[in-house]
């Protein structure tokens, strides 16, 4: 029986990447490799040279004007939700994000954050009707960690 699965590839620091959908379907921890860290972005670099995260990818086409007002109900409760459920790191260090000191930083999940992690889907859906690629990376090791708590990590990445 063929393995009709997508190909994983490895991005420039070595971590997987697989389409979104495989995440949506459960694959997380399933089994097929041992997983620790899960990120969602765009697999293009913005105008700072960084990969925006599923969150800002969200958040910019709200900016834009380009949701429909179903669309922008569920992202300001769920963005309201995500503000509620977990701290934002930068509220916690101001310089977390800050390029000259973390070049490049990102926020990860760790597969514990189950109750953050299955509410991703419905940001993912509003990318995919508007063309937006978001692809989900997965990694064991996504870089040099300078924040951690129960349900993230931010880390520079691997050079």
């Amino acid at each position: 029986m063929a393995d009709d699965s997508p190909a994983p590839v490895q991005d420039a620091v070595g971590s997987r990447v697989e389409r979104w959908q495989d995440v949506r379907m459960g694959m997380i921890g399933s089994g097929r490799e041992a997983v620790q860290y899960v990120r969602f972005q765009s697999p293009h670099r913005n105008s700072r040279g960084h990969f925006t995260g599923v969150f800002g990818l969200v958040n910019n086409l709200a900016r834009e004007g380009r949701l429909s007002d179903e669309q922008e109900t569920f992202r300001r409760r769920s963005n309201s939700w995500y503000n509620a459920a977990y701290a934002d790191p930068s509220t916690v260090d101001p310089r977390v994000y800050d390029d000259e000191v973390n070049p490049g930083a990102a926020a990860w999940f760790k597969p514990s954050a189950t109750h953050l992690l299955s509410r991703v889907s419905g940001y993912l859906e509003i990318l995919s009707a508007h063309g937006v690629d978001c692809q989900a990376l997965r990694s064991a090791d996504p870089g040099r960690v300078v924040y951690e708590d129960d349900v993230q990590i931010v880390v520079v990445p691997h050079a």
